[in-house]
């Protein structure tokens, strides 16, 4: 079983991502980390529920991985191109404790699995060969943190809790049926729409605000 572990707003920049949530929500959220081993950095906030959001970028004084970039980050012109189209909140991490299974029946959606940190790995996380968002962002991206849970002291808690999580998409069945064989415990709620776009209703100390 596939379940959500955390949402993700895909920057330009991180200073763009940061600004964009806190438009969103009124709240800042602190630095996370740089991930030297992908070339990239983030922001992170607790929505509750073991459940957080990742706001991540290109980290332009990180080093190439050798490799493609996760969340499709090797593509600027495209992250820029969905940032201006508003789809900022672009995509969400489903965890599973079998992340090779998963990739057996499921390759060509998520790509294959990518031990991290190289030198010596804590987790791994799938990652299609061109770096692309899997099924455009539609389809979560996968890690398996090996039986040891991301702790929740780690990430910094605001008050804020995730109410609600939607995908829109112009072909939602197909969406449903690709949920349903990965048996994803809590996915988001699939509506028609002319393209791949979230949403989430987030409680915060100010009241329900919408993330996009």
């Amino acid at each position: 079983m596939l379940k959500l572990d955390h949402i993700t707003v895909i920057a330009p920049t991180l200073s763009e991502g940061v600004a964009h949530v806190q438009d969103c929500l009124g709240l800042a959220v602190p630095f996370g980390a740089r991930h030297d081993y992908m070339g990239t950095h983030n922001h992170r906030l607790q929505l509750g529920g073991a459940v957080y959001l990742e706001i991540v970028a290109l980290d332009p004084e990180g080093l190439a991985p050798g490799r493609a970039r996760w969340f499709g980050l090797d593509d600027q012109e495209q992250v820029r191109s969905d940032w201006a189209e508003g789809r900022r909140l672009r995509g969400w991490v489903a965890g599973t404790e079998d992340l090779a299974s998963v990739l057996s029946t499921h390759r060509a959606v998520f790509g294959d699995e990518v031990p991290l940190p190289p030198a010596d790995p804590s987790f791994a996380f799938a990652i299609p060969e061109d770096g692309s968002l899997p099924f455009d962002g539609a389809a979560p991206s996968l890690i398996d943190r090996r039986g040891v849970p991301e702790p929740t002291s780690a990430i910094p808690d605001l008050g804020a809790r995730l109410r609600s999580f939607t995908l829109e998409h112009p072909e939602p069945a197909t969406i449903e049926a690709l949920y349903g064989d990965l048996a994803i415990d809590r996915p988001p709620a699939i509506v028609r729409g002319a393209k791949v776009r979230y949403r989430a209703e987030i409680e915060t100390p100010t009241g329900l605000r919408e993330l996009t």
